[in-house]
């Protein structure tokens, strides 16, 4: 099992719709695939009209075991799952600080569904805190989407600094841009310029439009809505760039 982030320390990037989308793509060719809503807000989990059993908590999260594969749910669509998530992961990091080797935690709780999917997908929240590390640390490949603008890229430049002063590996971390609007010219200046400039930017882009908007409306992936839409190609294109990432 190959295990994915999308992440960015900035909120309102396109995460959420990109894993979403991703996961979707990746079944649809067969693959099995699971998503996991790490973020308390639960729009993935929205977005797939699923819910999270009562019974299941921040706290039996961490601790993983069985309870993980019990709380998996199926979802409208062949080979893909989603763990969803609960409102109780806003106290994340403090269950995660109570545990031992409490930056590698996430990827021991994984490990109960390794061999059961070909890909997982971690729908991450927004900032950097101790569930941050964890990802870094669970997930083979992280990517970050990117609105291409100034600040935007400056908060990208502040979590590579990040992976060098805690001695992570800044080869697992990929860009892309998110939400383009190629009528801008700062959104055209500003991809130009990081892709000069050889930061693990992948050459797929997202557009911004009103079809990844309205996901919060028809609860759908965009590829299963509108599969022949420019938005679902864009994301099979991505899937197609990022699966030859993962396949060296």
């Amino acid at each position: 099992m190959k295990t994915l982030a999308l992440y960015s320390m900035k909120g309102g990037v396109g995460k959420t719709a990109t894993a979403v989308n991703l996961a979707y793509v990746a079944a649809s060719e067969g693959s099995r695939a699971l998503i996991c809503d790490l973020d308390p807000q639960g729009a993935t989990s929205y977005y797939f009209r699923i819910r999270g059993s009562k019974n299941f908590n921040t706290n039996k999260f961490v601790k993983g075991g069985r309870i993980i594969d019990e709380n998996i749910k199926g979802t409208d669509y062949p080979n893909l799952d989603l763990l969803p998530s609960k409102l109780s992961f806003r106290n994340m990091d403090l269950a995660l600080d109570a545990m031992k080797k409490s930056k590698k935690r996430l990827r021991k709780v994984f490990k109960e569904v390794e061999h059961e999917y070909d890909y997982l997908f971690l729908d991450c929240p927004p900032g950097i805190s101790l569930i941050s590390e964890n990802i870094f640390n669970a997930a083979d490949f992280i990517f970050v989407p990117i609105i291409p603008t100034t600040l935007s890229v400056l908060t990208y430049d502040k979590l590579l600094e990040f992976f060098k002063k805690k001695g992570l590996s800044r080869k697992k971390l990929y860009s892309f841009f998110s939400m383009v609007e190629t009528r801008k010219t700062l959104h055209n200046q500003t991809m130009e310029e990081m892709s000069a400039n050889g930061k693990h930017v992948l050459n797929t882009s997202i557009p911004y439009r009103s079809d990844i908007e309205k996901m919060g409306v028809y609860r759908e992936p965009v590829p299963a809505h509108l599969p022949k839409s420019p938005s679902a190609m864009s994301y099979g294109k991505l899937w197609m760039e990022i699966k030859g990432i993962i396949d060296g």
